[in-house]
C-alpha cells in the first residue's frame, strides 16, 4: 500500500487527524498497534470523504469506538484503516418535550447520561463501561446493560440514526417521532450490526421521565426454582417499576466478598444464589412498598435473607457487588462468554457446562452471573495453562448444548471475530443466508469491517 491514500486521507482530515507509524503505534492500545493508519474525522462529511476514499481504493475500514468490545469486533490489522469517531463528541441541547437527545458517535454513554439527567430526564440504558463505552458503539453492538428488563436494550432507546454507508453515501434518518410507520424502519438495519453495514455518526436518543427515586436491595435464595418465581412476583408486584434484577451464583459472591475484593459479605455467604433487585419509580410510599413485597416473598418461602439499601451510599455498595468483575481475574486469564436463553433452563445448562469443563480439566474453575431478568446469563471460565486448542475445545463445551436449548451464543456483546465460528448455532441456514446478501448488498466490495459477524461470501 503506497502513501497516495495517507495524502488523501491526510487532506480530508488534517494533519491532527490522521495518526500513522510511530504516532499511531504510542497510542498503546492494542487493537491499534498494527493498523496502516487511524483517521479521526471530525464531522458526518469527513467521514463520508474518508469511506470513499477507501472504498474506492480497496482498503478495508474497521470502525471503532471506546473499544470496550469483549468479541475482538474492533481489532485492526496492518493492512486495515482505523476510524475513530472519537472527536465527533458534540451534544446538542436535550429537547425536554419531545424527550429527546441528539448526539454525534462518539460521545461517552456518561456524558448522555449527565445531559439527560440536568434536563430533568433519564437515558435509561446503563453499562458497567459508562465511562468509556461511546453512543456509536453502543448502537453498532445493540448494547443492553443492567436494566433491559424495564427501559429494553439500545434499539428500544434509539428514535433515529445518520449513518455512513461503505462508498461514502450518507443516510439521514434522524427521525425524532415516537410513531413513525412510513415504509421501512432502515435504522434497524444498522442497530446491532458491528459497523460491517455502515457507521453511525448520529443518533437521536429516546428519554424518558427520571424516576423520584430508587428502591435497592440485596436477596439471598435457596435454589434456582426460587429465582424464577420471585421474578414473576416482584414484577407483578412493582406494577412496572423494576428496573434491575441481577443474579450472583454462589461461588461469583463469594469471589466479590472475600479478601482482596474490598466489599464484605451483606449477607452470609452460604447461601445458593443471590439476587440484586432494584426497583425505580415515584411514589411516596415506594420504600415502604418496596419492604413490604420483600418481606412478603419471605414469608412465602422465596427469599431465605435480605438486606435493603437505606441510602444511596448503601445503594452503590450493592451494586458495586456485581459490577466487581475484576476480581474474577485473580485467578488467571479468563475465558468470558455471554448467554442467552429461557430462565427455565438457566440453571440445569451452567451446571452442565460445569461439569463437562471440570471433567476435561478438573482445576478449571466457572463462575456464573448476569441479567436473569432478561434471561442473559454470564459464564466466566478460568482453565490453568489455557492455550489455543484448549480455548476452541471449551468454546465447544459452552456453545454446543445452546442448539438443543434455542438459546444464543450472545446475549449483549455481539458476535465481532470471536463467536462468528459458533453464529449458526443461533441462527438458521435461511437467515445466515439473508445476512450475507444484506452484507453485499450494502457493501459489495466487503470493505467495512470485513471478517466480522459474517464473511462477504459463503
Amino acid at each position: 500500500m503506497d502513501n497516495t491514500l495517507l495524502d488523501t486521507l491526510r487532506g480530508i482530515v488534517g494533519p491532527a487527524g490522521l495518526l500513522a507509524g510511530d504516532e499511531l503505534r504510542a497510542r498503546q492500545k492494542p487493537q491499534q498497534l498494527h493498523a496502516y493508519a487511524l483517521v479521526r474525522p471530525a464531522s458526518t462529511a469527513e467521514v463520508s470523504a474518508v469511506l470513499a476514499a477507501c472504498h474506492a481504493a480497496g482498503v478495508a475500514v474497521v470502525p471503532q469506538g471506546g473499544l470496550t468490545g469483549l468479541v475482538h469486533g474492533a481489532d485492526a490489522q496492518a493492512h486495515e484503516v482505523i476510524l475513530s469517531l472519537e472527536r465527533m463528541n458534540r451534544l446538542e441541547p436535550v429537547d425536554i418535550t419531545q424527550r429527546v437527545l441528539v448526539a454525534e458517535a462518539g460521545v461517552i454513554l456518561e456524558q448522555a447520561q449527565a445531559a439527560a439527567e440536568a434536563a430533568g430526564l433519564l437515558f435509561p440504558v446503563d453499562l458497567g463501561a459508562r465511562g468509556s463505552a461511546t453512543l456509536g458503539g453502543m448502537v453498532a453492538t445493540n448494547a443492553g446493560g443492567n436494566s433491559v428488563i424495564r427501559y429494553g436494550m439500545m434499539r428500544n432507546n434509539v428514535h433515529g440514526l445518520e449513518v455512513v454507508l461503505a462508498d461514502g453515501t450518507v443516510l439521514s434518518s434522524m427521525n425524532q417521532l415516537l410513531k413513525n410507520n412510513s415504509g421501512y424502519d432502515l435504522k434497524h438495519l444498522f442497530i446491532g450490526s458491528e459497523g460491517t453495514l455502515g457507521v453511525v455518526t448520529r443518533v437521536v436518543l429516546r428519554l424518558c421521565e427520571a424516576p423520584a427515586g430508587r428502591c435497592t436491595a440485596l436477596l439471598a435464595l435457596s435454589d434456582f426454582d426460587a429465582v424464577g418465581k420471585l421474578l414473576r412476583r416482584l414484577d407483578h408486584a412493582m406494577a412496572g417499576t423494576l428496573s434491575a434484577f441481577e443474579v450472583m451464583w454462589q461461588d461469583f459472591y463469594q469471589v466479590v466478598t472475600t479478601p482482596p475484593a474490598q466489599a464484605r459479605p451483606p449477607l452470609p455467604q452460604d447461601h445458593a444464589f443471590y439476587v440484586l433487585v432494584e426497583a425505580s419509580g415515584s411514589s411516596t410510599d415506594q420504600a415502604d412498598r418496596f419492604a413490604q413485597i420483600l418481606s412478603d416473598a419471605m414469608e412465602h418461602g422465596l427469599v431465605a435473607d435480605a438486606t435493603i439499601a437505606q441510602s444511596e451510599r448503601e445503594c452503590q455498595a450493592l451494586w458495586a457487588l456485581r459490577d466487581d468483575v475484576r476480581q474474577l481475574g485473580r485467578f488467571g486469564p479468563l475465558a468470558a462468554y455471554d448467554i442467552s436463553l429461557r430462565l427455565a433452563d438457566t440453571a440445569t445448562y451452567v451446571e452442565t457446562v460445569r461439569t463437562s469443563i471440570q471433567a476435561r480439566w478438573p482445576d478449571a474453575q466457572l463462575r456464573a452471573f448476569g441479567h436473569l431478568g432478561d434471561g442473559n446469563v454470564h459464564v466466566a471460565v478460568h482453565v490453568p495453562d489455557m492455550n489455543t486448542a484448549d480455548r476452541a475445545e471449551l468454546d465447544g463445551l459452552v456453545y454446543t448444548p445452546l442448539q438443543a436449548l434455542n438459546g444464543a451464543v450472545s446475549a449483549e456483546h455481539g458476535i465481532g471475530i470471536e463467536k462468528k465460528a459458533w453464529l449458526g448455532l443461533s441462527r438458521t441456514p435461511a437467515e445466515l443466508a439473508l445476512m450475507l446478501l444484506l452484507k453485499q448488498s450494502l457493501d459489495p466490495k466487503g470493505v467495512l469491517n470485513p471478517g466480522r459477524v459474517v464473511d462477504s461470501r459463503l
